[in-house]
């Protein structure tokens, strides 16, 4: 089951039709269907009713769902596969309403669901791996458009950088590698990206997070936001003037930082198309699901699904949401 492929909701929907297919999939990915307590890794445990198991140590009964986005949770798992195959597939997510509606549940549950989903993409940008070679540095900034506003609720001073009622993301991309293979561009490995959202665009903000991701004296491209000023000491730091309408070096068409505006723009679409608004609270989650998107991207449907549920461990209370 674990190396079939899944490339339609379709084909999900008929190979986890029941409750005992999916949790026989997440034994599969978590345990190699050799069962683990979460309470102590090394006792023994025991198989009991109703796909129960109890930790000889601590004397506890758990099952594969505890201590995982399922744990105690109402809604059946064909439903909850359903869902994590869709926002892990779709290009720019799904709202709540949308998945309520697909899967016949409240979006009230839809959101709770996504958002437990949500905290289980941070796998991306929590890992270790730095980025190297050519990488891109830039910001951008998710809210409402003023002109969008009535004219009671417009902020003022809130154009350009002035982020009074936006929220800034600072984001890395790393290039992909590629190689002339008989005349044919052959891709050796694909861009990826990680980003936080920030208090502000002020350097002490930008510069840690660049220097936690990108390893010393690679080369660094960025606008000419002067956040950026004092990175050339540590990197080959090289400036695409916006400003002045420049978004490609003329001396060097290798030096540009659309790379990254394309990772932007995808966000752009997906926030102003599919959420319409993000809290500032949860910002970072949203986030977070675009950088996994993003990133493996060129894996299977199949794939991407299974890489999540097999980091889904992550258990999130509707309290610590809500709070």
């Amino acid at each position: 089951m674990f190396n079939k492929d899944f490339n339609s909701i379709l084909e999900v929907a008929r190979e986890f039709s029941t409750e005992e297919k999916c949790i026989e999939h997440l034994e599969a990915l978590y345990w190699s269907n050799k069962p683990v307590s979460p309470f102590h890794e090394d006792s023994i445990v025991y198989k009991c009713k109703g796909n129960k198991y109890k930790c000889k140590t601590s004397g506890k009964y758990f099952t594969v769902k505890t201590g995982s986005m399922f744990d105690n949770t109402k809604i059946e798992l064909p439903k909850w596969f359903m869902a994590i195959f869709l926002v892990t597939n779709h290009k720019k997510g799904i709202s709540s309403v949308q998945l309520g509606k697909d899967l016949q549940i409240s979006q009230k549950s839809a959101w709770f669901m996504l958002h437990r989903i949500r905290k289980c993409f941070g796998i991306e940008n929590d890992i270790d791996d730095k980025f190297e070679g050519i990488c891109e540095a830039d910001e951008s900034f998710f809210g409402g458009k003023n002109k969008n506003r009535h004219k009671d609720k417009k902020v003022p001073m809130s154009q350009g950088r002035s982020f009074k009622d936006k929220t800034p993301v600072i984001g890395v991309l790393q290039r992909g590698e590629s190689e002339i293979i008989d005349g044919k561009k052959i891709m050796l490995s694909h861009s990826k990206v990680k980003c936080i959202v920030g208090k502000n665009t002020k350097s002490e903000t930008i510069q840690p997070f660049i220097k936690s991701v990108v390893i010393k004296d690679s080369v660094l491209i960025s606008d000419e936001w002067w956040g950026y000023r004092g990175l050339e000491n540590t990197y080959d730091h090289h400036v695409v003037d916006h400003g002045k309408k420049q978004y490609v070096n003329f001396d060097n068409p290798e030096i540009h930082s659309n790379s990254m505006e394309g990772f932007w723009g995808i966000m752009k679409r997906s926030y102003n198309g599919i959420y319409n608004w993000w809290s500032r609270k949860h910002i970072q989650n949203y986030v977070d699901e675009h950088v996994y998107r993003f990133n493996l991207r060129e894996l299977k449907n199949s794939e991407r699904f299974n890489y999540l549920l097999k980091n889904s461990q992550i258990r999130t209370k509707y309290k610590q949401l809500t709070a």
